[in-house]
């Protein structure tokens, strides 16, 4: 592991908002030491507050407020005993889907970080019939749709146009990072530096799932695009 000094400048990125850290409840990490050792890596990177954002996914991550509360106990509790002092919240990562908007309907409880953003993604090849209606309904119900990793929906390369509909509903694009790399495709890094050049961008998370996402987070912040990412008005440093 890289100690401070020679850690790659993250440009004052101190918030990470993305990221799937609470273990054994989705596709992130499975126990705590791996917890641990993403979170000492962010520390010496210059994280000081990470929102670990769990996938809540009918039939597939049936996750609620309740156990990832639960969860996040487990890791702050960790995170104390090893002497990592980043503050770890949590929200979620909703699956835009019919039960998204059943749970929405109903009023359910769901998680949300800073002024009442929500954090919803979509399946990445399709635009659901959803997106529109339920971006309308989060507004009127006082939440904020960040809209997680826009660059990786086919959708978006295949209409342009839906980009700009999208932003003139306020909301609110979250790059990943790690997109720069081209390590999702070369199309995903085309789509992530187009929303850079078009100050789309509004914030920027890891997406991390495993420790070798941080090291791409490292190759990303060498990236010209990165230094142009960090040029928008992000909201990161809000949080």
């Amino acid at each position: 592991m890289r100690n401070k000094k020679s850690a790659p400048n993250l440009g004052g990125i101190t918030t990470d908002v993305h990221s799937h850290l609470i273990p054994g409840i989705d596709d992130g990490i499975q126990s705590i030491e791996e917890g641990l050792e993403i979170l000492r890596t962010m520390e010496a990177l210059g994280y000081k507050k990470v929102i670990t954002t769990p996938h809540t996914m009918w039939g597939t991550y049936d996750n609620t407020p309740k156990n990832i509360r639960s969860g996040l106990k487990t890791m702050q509790e960790a995170l104390e005993q090893a002497n990592i002092s980043i503050e770890l919240q949590a929200a979620s990562e909703y699956y835009l889907d019919e039960h998204f908007m059943q749970k929405l309907s109903a009023d359910e409880e769901l998680l949300t970080f800073g002024k009442n953003y929500i954090l919803v993604e979509t399946g990445f090849i399709n635009e659901p019939p959803e997106l529109k209606e339920a971006s309308f309904h989060l507004t009127m119900k006082g939440y904020k749709m960040v809209f997680a990793h826009p660059e990786r929906y086919l959708y978006l390369l295949e209409k342009p146009q839906l980009i700009e509909e999208l932003l003139d509903r306020d909301i609110i694009f979250q790059l990943n990072a790690i997109s720069l790399t081209g390590c999702y495709s070369k199309p995903v890094q085309k789509l992530a530096e187009r929303l850079i050049d078009m100050k789309a961008i509004r914030m920027v998370g890891t997406d991390c799932h495993q420790i070798g996402h941080i090291e791409l987070l490292k190759t990303a912040s060498t990236t010209r695009y990165w230094k142009k990412l960090l040029e928008l008005d992000l909201l990161n440093h809000q949080l």
